[in-house]
Formats: structure tokens, C-alpha cells, sequence
């Protein structure tokens, strides 16, 4: 990759949470993530810190913002400061981490859907669009439909969708179906593995070290018109954070992403 080419990889910053609970901790991970090779990032589980201040991070080291994980009532009640901030930080997408009907009311996705698409069309102009994320309940079956078939029918064509690939797994799908169904509606991927312990717990690991069907899933995103392979791992296993988002890093790449 040449020097001023731009990398389509990011790091999904919830792996370092624990490292970005003030603008001090922020401006160091940041800068330490740059360092291990990343040009992107996804902003998600930040401290309190200023838009302005945030900006002046990235600027500084050289860091793009490719999307964000903001609250559904923040977008709805506080659009205009959400665009304004996102202009500011050059982003163009935002998603939620998920909904839930912990009910189980399928009529409650009906109603979500609905509900989102809404906050969708307050986003128009802005050239900023709102996007889901996936985790495992979404799998949850109606009859012959899943809540995440209820919500790709029945959002808004301006809605995106972020497909988790361990949390499609998780839930008995199959990443490659779940991305082809989203083509064109998938701008940004979130990337992480799978394992499994001998007494067959199942664990996340770093991208390429564990059971998924990489080749198939990024040829499918790359069908999909993916623009950020987003890599980010919940829970590290006891390892150093750091060294999980650098390893993934290092595996995509040898994957040819670049």
C-alpha cells in the first residue's frame, strides 16, 4: 500500500474502552493506535469529551472517524448537534448498537422499524446516514422470518446495516447469506472471530485465528460494496487489547485488505 493511499480498515474503539474514559486516555490510545498501523476508527464507548477537542485528536494524529455507535435517543432528540459534531469529525455514518424486544413481541420490531425509519428521514440532506448493529437475538425466528428479516424488509431504504459476523454465528446464520442480503446497504463491516474451548464454550478471537469462513465473508463484502472492514473484538480473554486489534490488523491485511 502506498503511503497516500487510503486504508478501508478501521478499529472499532469499544475493544479499548477501558483505555478512553477521559480526553487524556483518548489522545494516548488514539495515538497508540496509530501507531499500530490503523488510518480509521469507529468511535464508540468514549468518555465525556468535547466535539471540537475529538477533532483536534484525529487531526493530530492523523486518524479518520469512518462511523460512530451513538444512543437512538440521541439521534432523535439531538440531530442537529449529532450532524453538526459528525461534520465536524468528517464521518458519514452512525449506527446503533442494537434493539431489543426482550418481550419478544414480533410486533414490537414492526413498531422498531418504523420507529427508526423516522429518525432516518430526519437525517436527510445531511449528507450523515444511520445504520444497525447487529448482535445474536436479532436471529430470533417468527415463523419463517427472523427480527433482522423484519427489519431489512421494513426499514427505510436509507437505513445501513453494520453485519457483526460473530454475532450472525452466534445466533446460527451465516455471515455470507446475512451480507449478500444487505448489498449495497452495508457500508461498514464489523470483523471478528470465533473459537471454541475444549469443554465447547464458544469465545471471540482475533480476525483469522478462529473457525469463520474469511475468504467467503470478504469476497462477500467486497460483492457487497463494503467501505470500512471494521475490526473490533468485545471481550479479549484475558490478552492486551492492544495486541488483539494489532493482530487482526495484521492477519486482515495478510487476507489482502488493505
Amino acid at each position: 500500500m502506498s503511503s497516500n493511499a487510503r486504508s478501508q480498515i478501521a478499529c472499532q474503539m469499544y475493544t479499548l474502552r477501558e483505555f478512553t474514559k477521559t480526553p487524556a486516555d483518548i489522545a494516548k490510545t488514539l495515538a497508540r493506535v496509530k501507531k499500530i498501523g490503523y488510518d480509521a476508527i469507529q468511535v464508540s464507548a468514549f468518555g465525556p469529551i468535547e466535539a471540537k477537542e475529538l477533532a483536534r485528536i484525529l487531526s493530530n494524529e492523523g486518524l479518520e472517524c469512518c462511523a460512530t455507535h451513538i444512543s437512538l435517543e440521541r439521534m432523535r432528540d439531538h440531530t442537529a448537534q449529532v450532524i453538526e459534531d459528525h461534520k465536524l469529525w468528517g464521518c458519514r455514518y452512525i449506527a446503533i448498537g442494537g434493539y431489543n424486544s426482550k418481550e419478544g413481541r414480533q410486533a414490537d420490531w414492526h413498531q422498531f422499524a418504523k420507529d427508526y425509519s423516522a429518525v432516518a428521514d430526519r437525517f436527510d440532506g445531511s449528507g450523515i446516514s444511520i445504520g444497525y448493529h447487529n448482535h445474536s437475538h436479532e436471529l430470533f425466528r417468527f415463523g419463517r422470518k427472523t427480527a433482522l428479516d423484519i427489519l431489512i424488509e421494513e426499514c427505510s431504504p436509507k437505513v445501513w446495516f453494520e453485519i457483526d459476523t460473530y454475532w450472525i454465528v452466534a445466533g446460527g446464520g451465516d455471515p455470507i447469506q446475512w451480507i449478500n442480503k444487505v448489498k449495497q446497504r452495508i457500508p461498514c463491516v464489523h470483523l471478528k472471530d470465533m473459537g471454541v474451548k475444549p469443554d465447547r464454550t464458544q469465545l471471540m478471537l482475533e480476525v483469522g485465528e478462529g473457525n469463520l469462513n474469511w475468504p467467503g465473508i470478504l469476497q462477500a463484502c467486497r460483492e457487497a460494496g463494503v467501505q470500512w472492514y471494521i475490526i473490533e473484538q468485545d471481550h479479549c480473554n484475558g490478552r492486551d487489547p492492544f495486541e488483539c486489534v494489532e493482530r487482526s490488523l495484521k492477519n486482515l491485511r495478510e487476507m489482502g485488505i488493505r
